[in-house]
């Protein structure tokens, strides 16, 4: 009997909607194999790691993406970022070869990159098998806010290992540069995975679309509401800004009969209907699937799971992130949801809008397949 394969898995650390999508897909492959090898290289909070991905993994601290440096959940700081990308990127090759070794030394199988295109990179320099799975890609994320190259200078194959400084060449010329090798990443992967609700990547040629993604909670509402002493009349809300550090003013938020809110412990709880997730013995995604509502930012992660879970959604308008409309749009036709606007959200201004959610008739919760997809999509590639 051969040896088990290795399957290194990098998942980027912007927001935990990565690992909402990573996680199911791993969890699969173990009930399938359970001697795999896994190693997961990711710059999240190691707990929130063993919270999702229930198979036994190695864990090795990670950067294999930039991302978009953000001042909250919902504001990108583009200018920074485009630093940052500029700093990754000054010497690429180098970066690239190192990559190229370290995968080698773990003796890699096969690279899954959710959705840093570092590890692709290196695995295409040490010849080893390697896969996208995202909804996005940071080449259209960088494009968006930091990019002014055209499409056609992508498509002619402007890719050069050795990138100028910012001091030395155009702005225009780097971000060009910095934006071919990042779509050489993806574009040269054996195969991108793309998750349904996602962005086009109409300039991506190896996609295959799948399913949505998620993990579905158990509805333990019973449970909740003895621990917490609430009739069943009472409303439990959900909130959540995905990952990212960043806190809603919940202080300012007028009190509403009936309602608690569901709200992270560090948010130096300021509200008396504010209750701390930590303190519950449950799940996120639990609490998900036995809430009345679930306020947050647009993201994949809060908004598939919510929609599987036949949760209603309050969210936050966010028109300046590139993957809100295909998000947006997928939740109207599959969920129920409403959007308020920022200064709603944090002046707390938002009853009408939630008392209708919460009345109103609730779809029926759609049916994730893209685990199963992907998971045999993997296990055929691997031998299993």
């Amino acid at each position: 009997m051969r040896n088990a394969p290795h399957l290194v898995v990098s998942i980027s650390g912007h927001g935990f909607g990565h690992v909402a999508q990573t996680a199911p897909v791993l969890n699969l492959l173990f009930t399938y194999m359970p001697q795999l090898r896994l190693t997961v290289r990711s710059s999240v909070p190691l707990a929130h790691l063993r919270s999702r991905i229930k198979a036994p993994f190695a864990h090795m601290p990670s950067e294999g993406d930039i991302g978009m440096l953000m001042s909250s959940a919902v504001d990108v700081l583009a200018e920074e970022s485009r630093a940052a990308y500029h700093a990754f990127h000054a010497n690429w090759d180098a970066r690239v070869e190192a990559e190229a070794r370290l995968l080698r030394g773990l003796g890699a199988d096969m690279v899954l990159s959710n959705v840093g295109y570092l590890p692709l990179a290196g695995a295409q320099r040490a010849g080893i098998p390697n896969v996208a799975l995202c909804s996005l890609n940071w080449f259209d994320i960088y494009r968006h806010y930091c990019g002014s190259h055209t499409a056609s200078s992508i498509r002619a194959g402007i890719v050069e290992e050795r990138m100028p400084h910012p001091s030395t060449g155009s702005g225009r010329m780097v971000d060009e540069i910095i934006a071919a090798q990042i779509h050489a990443c993806y574009a040269s992967a054996d195969a991108f995975l793309r998750i349904t609700p996602g962005l086009a990547m109409a300039e991506l040629t190896n996609l295959i679309t799948v399913a949505p993604i998620a993990a579905i909670g158990s509805d333990r509402r019973d449970e909740l509401d003895c621990h917490l002493r609430l009739s069943k009349q009472d409303k439990l809300v959900l909130v959540s800004m995905g990952g990212i550090a960043s806190r809603l003013p919940i202080e300012r938020w007028p009190r509403i009969d009936g309602v608690r809110w569901l709200v992270q412990g560090d948010w130096r709880l300021g509200h008396p209907d504010a209750i701390a997730i930590e303190s519950l013995p449950m799940s996120f995604s639990d609490l998900l699937s036995s809430s009345d509502a679930l306020i947050c930012k647009p993201g994949y992660g809060s908004f598939v799971e919510a929609a599987c879970s036949g949760t209603p959604v309050l969210y936050v308008s966010r028109a300046d992130w590139p993957e809100t409309s295909a998000l947006t749009g997928w939740l109207q036709q599959h969920g129920l949801c409403r959007e308020v606007s920022r200064d709603a959200l944090e002046q707390g201004d938002f009853a009408a809008a939630l008392g209708e959610l919460c009345s109103a008739l609730q779809p029926e919760p759609i049916v994730p397949k893209g685990a199963q997809q992907v998971s045999d999509w993997l296990a055929e590639r691997l031998g299993l």
